[in-house]
């Protein structure tokens, strides 16, 4: 079993005044985007996808201005942006759901059922081809990430999955669920692993953001045809926790 590191107090100074221009302005720019990709229903994905990228560039720089935190990216070349890819990330805080949105080519995320009861900001993560599972049953939640992730990556799309299924703590690895393993073994497309220490600035239940670099590691793309699930999802989880080794 992962056990989990009990992280000391942080006695970094607060940023009151840079955290709350930007919680400020990722609600009120979030309302307007969100209202563009739903409009955007009579268009292409492709638009509305766009709408999507533009909006993480645009909070991209005020995390940067207002929190002074930025990011640094590592194996890109590792990314085919014409070939769909099964990505699996390491996942501790809100900032990679928005970023690796920026960072990663057109791609489908795996999200909780219960952000499309928040109107327009949900709604518009529908339309953005998200797979939603319900995680309190997870038989449900698999067919539904095994159906339509396949869907999703016959049509092009690339495909982005937490396989820790929660935020972590920072620093921290959970186990990794075998969903996204499942559905590489299924259609047989390729695994990217992405590893990064979010946490360490945009910790998990915290309204404070702290100025430095996060790190994003992406690792080569693993062959997945023929393969084991369980295979499959141990050599990305192994990937993942010596990269977050290596940034510690």
């Amino acid at each position: 079993m992962t056990q989990q590191n009990i992280s000391p107090q942080d006695l970094r100074p607060k940023n009151y005044v840079g955290s709350t221009l930007l919680f400020i302005g990722i609600f009120l720019t979030a309302t307007v985007v969100g209202t563009l990709i739903l409009i955007g229903l009579v268009g292409s994905f492709k638009l509305r996808w766009k709408i999507g990228y533009a909006w993480c560039a645009i909070i991209g720089w005020m995390t940067k201005v207002f929190c002074g935190l930025t990011f640094e990216v590592e194996g890109l070349e590792h990314v085919d942006p014409t070939q769909p890819t099964i990505f699996l990330s390491n996942h501790q805080s809100a900032w990679e759901t928005l970023a690796l949105r920026y960072i990663l080519p057109p791609h489908s995320v795996v999200i909780k059922r219960e952000l499309l009861y928040l109107p327009i900001w949900g709604w518009s993560l529908l339309a953005l081809k998200s797979i939603v599972i319900n995680r309190k049953n997870q038989r449900a939640s698999l067919k539904s990430l095994l159906d339509q992730g396949s869907r999703y990556l016959k049509e092009g799309l690339s495909v982005l999955i937490f396989p820790e299924g929660t935020r972590a703590g920072a620093r921290d690895v959970l186990k990794f669920n075998i969903g996204g393993a499942m559905l590489a073994h299924k259609t047989g497309y390729p695994v990217i692993p992405v590893a990064h220490n979010a946490g360490d600035f945009w910790p998990r239940y915290s309204f404070f953001k702290y100025p430095g670099v996060i790190k994003v590691k992406i690792g080569p793309s693993m062959e997945t045809k023929g393969r084991k699930a369980a295979d499959i999802n141990a050599e990305a989880e192994v990937w993942i926790r010596q990269a977050m080794q290596e940034m510690g």
